[in-house]
């Protein structure tokens, strides 16, 4: 017998958060999250999404065993400013039978169809700064601790449901001993000198702050044409700030300002911390922040996690000032490779920027969508 029940309590949803260490136990490939900062995205105290979304938590229990998990969200600034009337699920994770799928799913069809919305799309989380899509290729790799993962047969139930893959996300990887670093450091060079453009680099975090505000600003813009987004709000570019900065290695964020200290390009790479997630289990403490930090001063591999330029300056060489600045920074840390967030397929402006780095695609991820009748 199969039950779905809504959770409420901060227990409760420790039990949500902890579901998947129960189906992904002994898989090489899973990176488990940090137990209490799930929670805390959780929390509508806490994380600012709530101030446009609504959130409601459902697991599903085949003989009161627990079975299948879902996030059903309502984004209001997407519905009543970008007219766009879906209902999204995330955190989507499922034993393999496709009764409890159907039964997570008919709850947010259920909250879609009373709110009037048109379609359910997901997995998606409340922005663009969240995780994105079940994997459909390369269950069999390790990817960043910002991604999901998932068995092939999620995306095997959504396709019986009736549910169709909507956008299309690729995740690739590049050795930094296949590039020449020169063709970089003398095309910014004269981009730098035509343009008046000057790369910032950072030494501390603390060094980063003053140019946050104006970074996410640019993220706003820079993104703002993709068929995904949603603007980020002030009080979420204030969360996102005290939830990564601290991962974050100061030498490896690069700013681009022109000759009137506007910022016009940005990159964002953070150390993997897949291994240490993995080794860390779930937890900060006693031992976890440990390994957290150890892979953060010490790594050979770096995840590619933001990257933007403003519209106007997209054609114009940018980005091989990043690059150049990044090789320096890089080869000082001996990094030999970077791993890319998910980036939509379609989405060629990206895939322009790492044309001359011979990436190889590893995994690929998709959303589903199906209009609620």
């Amino acid at each position: 017998m199969i039950t779905v029940r809504e959770l409420f309590t901060r227990k409760e949803l420790k039990e949500f958060v902890r579901f998947p260490f129960q189906i992904f136990k002994n898989n090489p490939y899973w990176i488990p999250p940090i137990i209490s900062e799930e929670l805390d995205t959780f929390d509508q105290e806490k994380n600012p999404a709530f101030e446009q979304a609504d959130a409601r938590f459902f697991m599903a229990y085949k003989n009161e065993q627990p079975a299948g998990r879902i996030v059903a969200i309502i984004n209001h600034t997407e519905i009543q400013k970008q007219h766009i009337k879906k209902m999204r699920f995330g955190w989507f994770d499922v034993i393999d039978d496709i009764r409890v799928t159907q039964a997570l799913l008919d709850k947010i069809h259920e909250i879609g169809k009373k709110n009037l919305l048109e379609f359910v799309e997901g997995p998606v989380g409340f922005s663009n700064l969240d995780k994105v899509g079940v994997m459909t290729e390369g269950y069999n790799q390790l990817g960043t601790s910002l991604t999901w993962y998932s068995q092939p047969y999620y995306k095997d139930h959504l396709s019986q449901l009736g549910y169709l893959p909507e956008k299309k996300f690729i995740e690739s990887y590049f050795y930094f001993g296949d590039v020449d670093n020169k063709n970089f450091d003398r095309f910014a060079k004269i981009i730098e000198t035509k343009y008046h453009f000057k790369a910032l680099n950072f030494k501390t975090t603390k060094e980063i702050y003053p140019y946050v505000d104006e970074m996410f600003a640019l993220f706003n813009e820079t993104y703002a044409k993709l068929a995904s987004f949603v603007p980020i709000s002030h009080k979420q570019i204030n969360y996102f700030k005290e939830k990564y900065l601290r991962f974050i290695h100061p030498e490896f964020v690069k700013f681009v300002s022109d000759e009137n200290n506007r910022l016009i390009a940005f990159a964002i790479t953070m150390p993997s911390y897949a291994k240490a997630m993995q080794k860390a289990g779930g937890h900060l403490f006693p031992f976890g922040f440990l390994h957290l930090l150890k892979a953060k001063r010490k790594n050979d591999t770096v995840d590619f996690y933001l990257i933007g330029v403003l519209p106007e300056y997209q054609k114009k060489g940018v980005t091989s000032i990043i690059f150049s600045e990044f090789f320096k920074t890089y080869k000082k840390h001996h990094i030999k490779i970077a791993r890319r967030t998910p980036e939509l397929e379609d989405n060629q402006d990206i895939q322009l920027i790492w044309k001359n780095f011979n990436p190889k695609i590893y995994i690929r991820r998709a959303t589903f969508l199906k209009k609620i009748h």
